[in-house]
């Protein structure tokens, strides 16, 4: 297994040393009524989706962790998404990231959210598709996410006659990420990800994004 991190321990809690699960199929159903769920509970996205990368070959230690969600799904059955009125027409995003997160791929997973005025529109939480050779990276390629997110909903919008007036604003905790949102200038460990840097820039020069700093707690 490797280790990106030398701070990291070698082995995660949801990494493959341990045995394998007697009934996979039964862990498979189980995980994909969940991935159903998430649609309506944004608090179960991440852990789902760690579960859910196991798929292939579930160990003891994931049936286990698939089990602690379940009980808290027993547990918090009153807890729904609820949409309300309201004379607030921004749209609001945030995204974040953790970098090398998975211990057997070192891939970063994101994750954002949407808000018009109060009310949740959208959420995600993946695993990247290629490793980010730092954080600015890992960052940005979130807040490229995000933004594309952010032009599917504006364009949807604008389809109900309910157009947006402002730019929606976009916050991250990494201060890199954000000076490469604005900052024209192409650096040497920029160029892999070139692509996600014209389509962010793009879309601030017209107006339609703002990306701005917001403080991370732990």
């Amino acid at each position: 297994m490797v280790n990106c991190n030398p701070s990291r321990k070698p082995h995660s809690k949801l990494g493959l040393d341990d045995v394998r699960v007697q009934d996979p199929t039964l862990y498979r159903s189980l995980a994909g009524g969940l991935q159903y769920l998430t649609f309506t509970r944004p608090d179960l996205s991440y852990a789902v989706h760690q579960i859910c990368l196991y798929m292939h070959d579930p160990r003891e230690l994931h049936f286990t962790a698939l089990k602690r969600i379940l009980h808290y799904v027993q547990g918090t059955l009153e807890l729904s998404l609820h949409l309300y009125a309201s004379a607030t027409t921004s749209l609001v995003g945030y995204t974040d990231d953790d970098w090398a997160g998975c211990p057997s791929t070192c891939r970063s997973t994101f994750g954002y959210c949407m808000f018009l005025g109060d009310n949740l529109l959208s959420w995600s939480a993946k695993r990247q598709h290629t490793i980010s050779c730092s954080s600015a990276e890992a960052e940005y390629r979130g807040v490229a996410n995000v933004v594309a997110e952010n032009a599917w909903l504006r364009n949807f919008l604008r389809e109900l006659h309910s157009p947006l007036l402002t730019a929606t604003l976009v916050y991250c905790d990494n201060i890199s990420a954000i000076y490469m949102s604005a900052n024209p200038v192409q650096h040497q460990r920029t160029k892999h990800i070139e692509i996600d840097i014209h389509f962010v820039r793009d879309m601030v020069k017209a107006g339609h994004v703002r990306v701005l700093h917001v403080s991370s707690h732990f």
